[in-house]
């Protein structure tokens, strides 16, 4: 019987460690894609400006909005998540 739980033991923590490995690259390919993304959509703000299109950017406001043409205020952290003080 202690042999059979012992082995059940050490399957599990290996299972255990195998899901904290996966879910370490996982948070890591998160970071990644927010940061291509930043990139994309400055990319894609600046090409606008250039083009002169008069479109609002992603984020932006809609025309004749007081605050049209301004950059929208994001009020995540860095890592997508929101602060517990704006929740």
């Amino acid at each position: 019987m202690r042999e059979q739980i012992e082995e059940r033991l050490a399957t599990l923590r290996q299972e255990f460690e195998a899901g904290r490995r996966m879910l370490a690259d996982l948070e890591a390919r998160q970071v990644e894609l927010q940061q291509t993304l930043l990139r994309i959509g400055g990319a894609v703000q600046v090409l606008e400006e250039l083009l002169g299109t008069g479109e609002p950017a992603v984020g932006d406001a809609p025309p004749g909005d007081a605050t049209a043409g301004e950059p929208a205020v994001n009020s995540s952290t860095a890592d997508g998540r929101v602060p517990a003080a704006s929740v």
